[in-house]
């Protein structure tokens, strides 16, 4: 359960304290001699106060701090010598009060140094203006108190926040934590799922027939395993029909290698299934080629997705190992080598 006190509220708060000190200061304005220098302790005190209660942020700016303290030091020397030395505390040493509430405010604000140089400037000063047992008969060990008390309260708060920002980011860190592992849970049953589909009804012929398998069953096996390599390497490409116009051209001979580089992680569901179409299609075009390679592009690109068909001119290859190529015809094999060239948009055009 958590309990807290609006900011509006301690605001509110910590103002009718500060109002109350300056009204006290008002009722004795008829019983001194320097009404100048009451007034402007009061404008000094209100203008310290006003700055450190609404300066915008969790701690005071040090030029807020360092105003507040400059009015804790200056309203002991400006007011003292104007009021008696036993007067009744709350009237003509009003200001003792009101120091006390200012550190107090600055010590809340996370200014716990200029708070205590504050308070410490006022006892030694009371001691020197009327000694010692002035101390307690004019309220000063009451604001050393206060101030020790916002003090400890303004630990305590920053160890609780500390803490709690710990459980959060150890929270934060499990949930993570657990996210990952499920992530890897679902990756490991899908590629099992997905492999025993595609390999189960030839282990099981391999299981009837004690491994006696015919050529053509052999053939299939290898087809399978690169299907199942199909399924780490290139599983963003992968559709059903992709993976069945791969298994044809595998089947019909040629060789076929699929890339994922990551180009298509960030695109959206629409963008990918009519790349997964469009992929399809450009495979059946490479019905006549003997090597057929398919390759995600990086983000960045205009392209998506790029695939190759080439084809393998057995005559020109032995060709080429005997040294009997001729180089007239380099340019015309090598364009009579290329089966297929496409580029599927990363995005569909207007």
């Amino acid at each position: 359960m958590k309990i807290s006190i609006p900011a509006g509220v301690a605001i509110g708060l910590a103002a009718l304290f500060s109002l109350y000190h300056l009204l006290l200061a008002s009722t004795t304005l008829f019983r001194v001699d320097d009404v100048g220098a009451v007034l402007a302790c009061m404008a000094l005190y209100a203008a310290a106060t006003g700055a450190a209660l609404f300066a915008k942020g969790a701690v005071l700016p040090v030029w807020v701090a360092c105003f507040s303290l400059a009015t804790a030091v200056m309203m002991p020397v400006v007011a003292a010598p104007g009021a008696e030395a036993g007067a009744t505390p709350g009237f003509g040493t009003w200001w003792i009060a009101a120091v006390g509430t200012l550190m107090v405010i600055v010590a809340v604000r996370q200014r716990i140094v200029f708070a205590w140089v504050g308070v410490s400037f006022l006892v030694m000063y009371t001691v020197a203006w009327a000694g010692p047992d002035a101390l307690g008969a004019l309220g000063v060990l009451g604001s050393v108190v206060w101030v020790a008390i916002a003090t400890i309260f303004n630990f305590v708060m920053n160890r609780a926040t500390r803490t709690t920002r710990d459980f959060i980011r150890a929270e934060q860190e499990t949930a993570d934590w657990q996210a990952a592992q499920d992530a890897h849970v679902f990756e490991r049953q899908f590629r099992l799922s997905q492999t025993t589909r595609m390999a189960l009804p030839m282990l099981q012929r391999i299981i009837d027939s004690c491994g006696d398998l015919t050529d053509a069953e052999r053939t299939e096996c290898l087809h399978l395993e690169q299907a199942i390599r199909d399924e780490i390497r290139g599983r963003s490409l992968l559709s059903d029909d992709v993976r069945e116009e791969v298994m044809r051209l595998r089947r019909r001979g040629a060789v076929v290698q699929l890339h994922d580089d990551g180009g298509l992680d960030e695109l959206e569901a629409d963008d990918v299934r009519r790349i997964h179409a469009q992929l399809a299609d450009a495979l059946r075009q490479a019905w006549d080629a003997d090597n057929v390679i398919v390759r995600t592009v990086p983000e960045g690109s205009g392209a998506a997705v790029t695939v190759v068909g080439l084809r393998l001119d057995v005559a020109a290859s032995e060709s080429a190992a005997l040294g009997t190529a001729h180089d007239d015809d380099d340019d015309g094999d090598e364009d009579d080598s290329v089966a297929l060239w496409l580029e599927i948009p990363r995005h569909e055009r207007a």
